[in-house]
């Protein structure tokens, strides 16, 4: 019997998703593929030998399935969500949509798992990749400090915006080698993206730009209002992935040995940080990986009880599609 619904099935984080279904051993029979415009035979694959028909949304019967994850625009999630509340299907939104409202929890496995019986109106909210990425190697470490401050400069690649703001990566890269006009190809960043930095990510909001308000607003409701947050976000001319040095400022003492120690004993964390040429880990290591990558661990002199790290993953899977699987996960289980 099927019972997935994944809403937005043929785009960059939805087709992560089905991937990681398939890896776990669901198989296409327990789920449905759904999302915008897709003509009638329309097929995705599903693992090396399975083709699944996508279903087109405005066409699909939310009474079918019993959770649907949402990795569709907010404006599509503004529409059909309430559709399928209306017909008794859990839902997890990777979309952002619902991230302010008290009445949804903002869940990111392994770290917050009991507010997910908080979630009131039947919606799980995912927090945006980067702030998974951040928080999870701080899983342990917010169990035995006080958080009071994080100071965060996130690299983002293309992906961030989807497969529209890759493709223009890629194409202005080409044109460039060839000595070609890129004008045609600004569409989506409005500049040269191709061998530049744009340390704007989202539209602005006031002096802040959405993602990085959004960083802000993520953890606060992760961690406690209490929690002081300074986010930069820029684009990076890299196709998939989120690089980020994170500075912590807790509440009383702390050990970098012993923060590198909690880190390692945390699931899906892996730490690679040796003092020589090349110790770290990049973001072109990182595509495909399930894990949160931490190195550069370092004591941060600048205050009296801080410490700061370098952190990799692909936003994709590791940032989206991981933590949505973990959490659908949890709610089958119940």
């Amino acid at each position: 019997m099927k019972r997935i619904a994944v809403i937005g099935a043929t785009n960059s984080h939805g087709r992560e998703l089905l991937n990681i279904l398939e890896e776990n051993g669901f198989s296409a029979e327990e789920i449905f593929a759904v999302d915008t415009d897709s003509p009638l035979g329309t097929q995705i694959s599903y693992g090396e030998d399975v083709d699944m028909d996508v279903i087109n949304l405005r066409d699909f019967d939310f009474a079918s399935a019993k959770v649907a994850v949402f990795c569709v625009s907010e404006e599509l999630a503004k529409h059909y969500v309430p559709r399928a509340l209306a017909k008794d299907v859990l839902v997890i939104d990777c979309t952002g949509t619902y991230t302010t409202d008290s009445d949804v929890p903002l869940i990111i496995s392994g770290l917050n798992d009991e507010k997910i019986a908080d979630a009131k109106k039947g919606i799980i909210a995912l927090p945006s990749p980067q702030v998974t990425q951040l928080l999870r190697p701080l899983q342990k470490i917010c169990a035995q400090h006080k958080v009071k401050r994080m100071v965060i400069n996130a690299y983002m690649a293309t992906s961030v915006y989807g497969k529209e703001a890759m493709d223009e990566l890629f194409n202005q890269t080409r044109k460039i080698f060839m000595n070609e006009p890129i004008v045609d190809d600004e569409a989506v960043f409005h500049k040269q993206v191709a061998f530049n930095v744009l340390p704007q990510v989202g539209e602005f909001i006031g002096d802040e730009t959405k993602y990085e308000w959004a960083m802000n607003v993520e953890i606060k409701k992760i961690l406690g209002p209490e929690v002081k947050v300074h986010a930069n976000c820029a684009i990076v001319p890299v196709f998939i992935g989120i690089g980020a040095f994170v500075n912590v400022e807790c509440g009383d003492e702390v050990d970098v040995d012993e923060i590198r120690n909690l880190m390692r004993d945390t699931d899906g964390v892996v730490v690679f940080d040796k003092h020589v040429d090349c110790g770290y880990v990049s973001m072109n290591d990182v595509q495909s990986e399930n894990d949160v990558y931490v190195s550069r661990l370092r004591q941060d002199v600048s205050v009296e009880n801080g410490f700061s790290f370098w952190s990799v993953a692909d936003d994709l899977r590791a940032g989206t599609a991981q933590n949505a699987y973990n959490v659908l996960k949890l709610v089958l289980k119940k």
